[in-house]
Formats: structure tokens, C-alpha cells, sequence
């Protein structure tokens, strides 16, 4: 087992986070690691005391350990350090060769200071992308929006109001290869992609050039309704709570490692129209909160499951 987890009382993972009391420097001088391994002595100890050489300052610590289906153990840690852009190269190949081989770790390092580059597809509903856009603007979601492609027109002047790139690019039965070839050009260089109701499914070709680098909103509590109308489906089966789930994009339609969802209990008086309005304001807040924990790394993926650190 780890340093500090040994069970788990009453669910499947069990946390523990610790904070530093110093002040934080800002962007530029820290970095967040994530780490994902076999459930072990000393990885706590192996970590911080290799921060601790560098003469870093931890400034969250926050850990999962699986109490079953083979002990894994997750950490999520943010470090800072001054002048840490001009030895971040030297500190990750040094604690790949050390920690991350000793302990057989599946990790990533991440310098604060440069920002996630986010492309976002969309068709005609707007709600979502307006709220992520809306967001940026302000300074909710710290991450660069390069640009905004959708299979319609519609939406153009609304996406260069924010000062956003718009791509359209057509999509019909006849040219989905051709299309998705100029959407993953378009796309190139960014770190992640958002489906903000992009009413297009993507092949797995697409999906395989982007492990894990795409989140989709989908308009159900997953896995309930999975495919098209959800929200008459809803209505259809009469339920009294209605949801929305943002997730991974896997090849498997609907099926990928779920990120955040949402719920708002309805009754029989409300039609599907008004079961659709109610679900779009749940569906532009649960993308913001799974867009955002996913550029501040806060997410590791586990098989088909995620530990969010929220």
C-alpha cells in the first residue's frame, strides 16, 4: 500500500489532501505532475523528497488509492519553483530515470506556464460553445482557444465577435473521410478538442489521433440514452430527472471514460421542449467543469473511468 492509504471504509477510492502554507508563486515558475501506478510503499516519500533536491516547494498534494481491482494509486502534485522554465527539461528526464522508473509509473509533467491549446467543433446549437467562449473571455477557463470549426455556417460572426478563428467545413455521407482529413489539419497543434454538441459522429480513425485529447458533451446522464434525442427518449420513458455528461471520445459511441455529469429533476408537465431548455443549461455547465478540470490537470483517466482531483 502507499505512504498514508490503506483502505478504503465505504467506497472504491479514499483521498487524502495536503496544501502548503507558504504563498504560491505564479505561473511561470510552477508545474503540475499526475502519476498513475501500482499501489506501493514509499511513493510519497520517493516524490517529495526528490522535489524536496530541487529546492521546490510543494503546493498541493492531492492522492487516490484503490482499495481493490489491483490497488492503483493516483497523485496529483503542484510544485513551485523559481526559475523552473530553464531546468524543466533537465528535472523530467532526471525523475523519469529515478522515481517514475523505480516505481514503474505511468505519469506526465506539466509547466504551468504554458497554456492548453483547445479547439472546439460545433454545429448550429450554440449554447455550449458560447458559454466556453464566454468563460475565456472573462478568465474562467485558463486555456488558449485557437479556433472554432463546425459543419455549418451559422455560427460565424458569433465566434469572431470573441476574437476566435471559424472554419466551416462540410459534412454530409459523401465526404466524411475528406472532411475529417481537413478538420485534423485544421486542428494540428492543439492539446485538446471539444465537442460542444458537434452533432457529427467522428470515425475512429479520427478518434485514434486523438487518445483521450477529446471531450464530448452528450445530452443524457450517461449511460441511459445514449445516440440521437436523448431528450425525447427522456420524455418517452417518462423520468423524473434528466442530465448531462461530458466525457472522453473513444470509438465506442457514447462509451468513453466520464469526466462530470449533472442532473434536474422534471415532472410529467413538462414536454420535451422544455425538458430540451432545462438540459442545455446543464449541458454548457457540465462541459465548462470538465473542459476546465482537464486544462488545470486535474484528470487521470483509469481504464474506463476517470479520478478528477476537484
Amino acid at each position: 500500500m502507499s505512504d498514508t492509504i490503506k483502505t478504503v471504509p465505504s467506497s472504491d477510492i479514499e483521498s487524502n489532501t495536503t496544501s502548503s502554507a507558504l504563498p504560491t508563486t505564479d505561473a511561470s515558475d510552477t508545474a503540475t505532475l499526475l502519476i498513475k501506478c501500482k499501489d506501493q510503499a514509499g511513493i510519497v516519500q520517493a516524490v517529495s523528497e526528490f522535489i524536496h533536491r530541487y529546492g521546490a516547494n510543494i503546493i498541493t498534494l492531492d492522492q487516490y488509492s484503490t482499495a481493490h481491482e489491483g490497488g492503483q494509486y493516483f497523485m496529483r502534485l503542484e510544485f513551485a519553483l523559481a526559475g523552473l522554465s530553464e531546468i524543466i527539461d533537465n528535472f523530467e528526464v532526471s525523475f523519469g530515470h529515478t522515481v517514475a522508473k523505480r516505481h514503474n509509473m505511468d505519469w506526465r509533467l506539466h509547466n504551468n506556464a504554458i497554456k492548453t491549446k483547445v479547439g472546439i467543433l460545433v454545429s448550429k446549437f450554440d449554447h455550449a460553445l458560447l458559454d466556453l467562449l464566454w468563460r475565456h473571455q472573462r478568465g474562467l477557463l485558463d486555456c488558449e482557444i485557437t479556433c472554432v470549426v463546425s459543419n455549418h455556417p451559422d455560427l460565424r460572426q458569433a465566434v469572431k465577435n470573441f476574437g476566435i478563428k471559424f472554419h466551416h467545413v462540410a459534412v454530409n455521407k459523401n465526404n466524411k473521410e475528406q472532411a475529417e482529413e481537413q478538420i485534423h489539419k485544421l486542428m494540428e497543434g492543439n492539446d485538446l478538442l471539444v465537442l460542444a454538441r458537434y452533432m457529427q459522429i467522428l470515425s475512429p480513425d479520427f478518434v485514434k489521433r486523438w487518445p483521450m485529447q477529446v471531450i464530448n458533451i452528450h445530452h443524457s446522464f450517461l449511460p441511459a440514452f445514449v445516440g440521437a434525442d436523448p431528450y425525447r427518449q427522456a420524455y418517452d420513458k417518462g423520468v423524473k430527472l434528466i442530465g448531462a455528461t461530458a466525457h472522453y471520445v473513444t470509438a465506442e459511441l457514447d462509451q468513453g471514460p466520464i469526466i462530470e455529469q449533472d442532473v434536474h429533476r422534471v415532472t410529467h408537465r413538462q414536454g420535451v421542449t422544455e425538458l430540451r431548455a432545462i438540459g442545455r443549461d446543464i449541458e454548457r455547465n457540465v462541459l465548462a467543469r470538465a473542459v476546465n478540470w482537464h486544462v488545470q490537470n486535474r484528470v487521470i483517466v483509469a481504464g474506463n473511468k476517470t479520478v478528477v482531483f476537484n
